[in-house]
């Protein structure tokens, strides 16, 4: 039997009434744009996460755009962001007018760190944008001792929990989220969200995603038409009480995949030291990475390398990353595979799995 990579649709069945029912809810309403649906969601979303505020963007790329111009980034300035990560945390660097700085990774659980960080510092750096990797949870505190804000790139990590029970979007100075369909909480097209602690941050974030105006009659600056729409936000809301359940039972899969053997075989995951990742990839690490892929290939088991050429070495990168020697980046480019991962994935799934990376 195949095992997908993904299984989007399985956890969202007992849901369908509920969901059509919102869904009708907003076409009777006839509020499409900021109406109660993105209030309620906003709230309920903020109260989840641990985060005083919670605003609705169009989606995950916006969302580190704004956050970093609520956070003062500008001309001039330099964001740090991690190379091995997916190409919108670093493209959304430049429409501010700042610079992308790329930093390293832990090769084991494929975030930044401290250590990582600091190397890259210099005078000019803004920002840093510390990515929670397939659902596992960057050092926010460690790196916020360094003296520069941090925005969390949480757009793979809702659900996750850190060491002393925080959640992902309450963790640094401002977060941002991602709601594309595959992810932990998912919705049915684009959507985004950024959170924060600080009220004006918060109403500056508010301002930018309405073309930079409080009232589409004044306008303060140069903002972004970037709202999450009603139909999203309705969806959400039905969605978000689940997530704590779909997020254990990805916390399960990876154990299955621990139970069944599949550490004696390849590199596992690493939880970052305390954290409790709801893993929205599960990827390992092989430095025979081709025989792995040949051998789920066999076996109709889904998989797929997300980051093969890392960020600072895509083309239009190349003025900013020429030259960089990130080591723990290229291995990682090198040698991961996401194998399958889900809310529903069952030990059986796990088991069919290991038994195929065995066989190679």
């Amino acid at each position: 039997m195949a095992v997908p990579l993904f299984d989007t649709s399985t956890a969202l069945v007992p849901l369908r009434e509920e969901l059509h029912r919102a869904i009708e809810g907003v076409l009777e309403s006839e509020r499409y744009i900021l109406g109660p649906e993105v209030i309620a969601f906003e709230q309920e979303f903020a109260a989840y996460c641990g985060a005083a505020h919670a605003v609705g963007v169009a989606n995950g790329t916006e969302a580190i755009t704004i956050a970093l111009r609520a956070l003062g980034v500008g001309p001039g300035d330099e964001v740090l962001v991690p190379s091995f990560t997916f190409w919108a945390s670093a493209e959304a660097i430049p429409p501010t007018g700042a610079t992308p700085v790329f930093c390293d990774i832990d090769p084991d659980t494929y975030c930044v760190t401290a250590e990582t960080v600091k190397a890259a510092l210099t005078p000019r750096t803004k920002a840093v944008i510390a990515v929670h990797l397939f659902g596992n949870i960057a050092p926010i505190a460690e790196i916020e001792a360094l003296g520069v804000p941090v925005l969390e790139d949480s757009a793979q990590a809702a659900g996750s929990i850190a060491a002393d029970g925080a959640r992902p979007g309450a963790l640094g100075a401002i977060a941002t989220f991602s709601f594309f369909p595959s992810k932990n909480l998912g919705a049915f097209g684009d959507g985004g969200a950024i959170t924060t602690g600080d009220a004006a941050l918060a109403e500056r974030v508010r301002t930018l995603r309405f073309h930079g105006s409080h009232d589409k009659i004044s306008y303060e600056q140069i903002g972004y038409n970037s709202r999450l729409d009603e139909f999203q936000a309705a969806i959400l809301r039905v969605q978000l009480p689940h997530l704590d359940g779909w997020a254990d039972g990805r916390r399960a899969a990876g154990e299955h995949y621990v139970r069944a053997g599949l550490g004696e075989l390849t590199g596992l995951p690493q939880p970052v030291a305390g954290c409790s990742p709801a893993w929205h990839l599960y990827v390992v690490s092989d430095p025979d990475v081709e025989s792995l892929e040949a051998a789920l290939t066999a076996a109709d088991v889904g998989f797929k390398p997300y980051y093969r050429t890392p960020v600072h070495r895509q083309p239009p990168m190349a003025a900013w990353g020429a030259g960089l020697e990130l080591p723990a980046t290229e291995q990682a480019a090198r040698n991961h595979l996401a194998i399958p991962m889900s809310p529903v994935f069952s030990r059986e799934e796990a088991e069919q799995v290991v038994a195929a990376v065995r066989a190679r």
